[in-house]
Formats: C-alpha cells, structure tokens, sequence
C-alpha cells in the first residue's frame, strides 16, 4: 500500500515518484518520471509533466500545469491557476521539445494565483510573486514582484511578511528576523 494519497478520479503513472505524506487530488495527472517529494498537496486538476521535480512540502493549488523543464525546490507555494512554459517561441506545427528551457523555482518561493512564469528563468530564495505577474527574467532572493511584466517593488520576509527597509536594514516585527539590503539584494543577518 502506498504512502502518499490518491483521489480516486486522478492518475499516477507508473514510473513516477511520489514521497510519503504526499496528497493529490481530484481530476490531477502525474506522469512516468515525475518526482514528488513528501508532504506535498496537489489541488484539483494538477498536471505533473514526466521529468520534472517537485522539493518536499511543495503546495500546489487547482489548475496547475508543471511542465517538463520546471524544476520546484522545497517549501514552494504555486497560487490557483499559475502558469509555467517551456518553449519561448511555441508553434503548433513544429516540434520544439529540444528547446524546452528550464525554470527553477528556490526553496521558500511563492507564485500568487494567475501569475505567469515564462521558461528560462530562477526565482529566488523566498521571492515573492504577486498574483497576476508576469515573469520574464530572474527574480532575486527575497523579492516582491508585480506587475506586466514583473518588477520588484519591495522585499519579503522568509515567514511571508512585507518588509521595510530603512538605512539598508530590515526587521520583521511578525517573526523577527533581519535584513540587510546592500548592492541592490537583501540577505538575511543574526
């Protein structure tokens, strides 16, 4: 008997991975050579494409397509209806599956519900992607994004608070951590 939760509607191809405590759900497909990692939630009708990989802790909700090249590290958080790509320049009458780009999101990253990440670029660490984005280029690490196309208008905390910054540092009042913003990036300080 296996580890993880299937509803009954969705499918899981033989040749996938799917860790412990994992849960998919109604109408979702998961195809040969996925990897799942554990305690993952995979909402209503979820697409998992074979060669992609999925960190532990990872939650996706409804309508969500994870395409071949889309790598997600752990503790991700994909908003209904976000969408991913692989292909910059996709035609219907060629063939482009050797030009899939990869997509990686870092651990802690969360994408709002209808934001779009087009292929070839890395969210970093803890970004923070504003529902409706557009996604065209590299986001760094503790990022707020919004906008068409994306832009950052601010940073995030690690627990998902906004931060102020003021003089080059941060303090967030929810968890306490700290900040420092220095050359255009922000990192965290004991």
């Amino acid at each position: 008997m296996a580890d993880y939760f299937v509803h009954q509607s969705s499918f899981v191809d033989d040749g996938a991975r799917i860790g412990k405590g994992t849960k998919i759900w109604h109408f979702s497909h998961v195809m040969p050579g996925a990897v799942i990692g554990e305690r993952c939630i995979l909402g209503q009708n979820v697409v998992v494409m074979p060669g992609t990989r999925i960190g532990d802790n990872v939650k996706i909700q409804n309508n969500v397509s994870i395409y071949e090249g889309v790598e997600l590290e752990n503790d991700v958080f994909c908003g209904p209806s976000c969408v991913f790509t692989n292909v910059m320049n996709p035609r219907s009458h060629i063939s482009r599956k050797h030009q899939y780009q990869k997509t990686l999101v870092r651990r802690g990253s969360s994408i709002g519900a209808n934001a779009t990440i087009v292929c070839g670029v890395t969210l970093g660490v803890y970004s923070f992607i504003g529902a409706g984005a557009v996604v065209t280029t590299d986001v760094l690490p503790y990022a707020l994004m919004v906008g068409v196309p994306a832009r950052r208008v601010g940073w995030m905390c690690h627990c998902g608070e906004r931060l102020g910054v003021a003089s080059g540092r941060a303090h967030c009042a929810a968890c306490g951590s700290n900040y420092e913003e220095s050359g255009g990036s922000l990192r965290p300080i004991a």
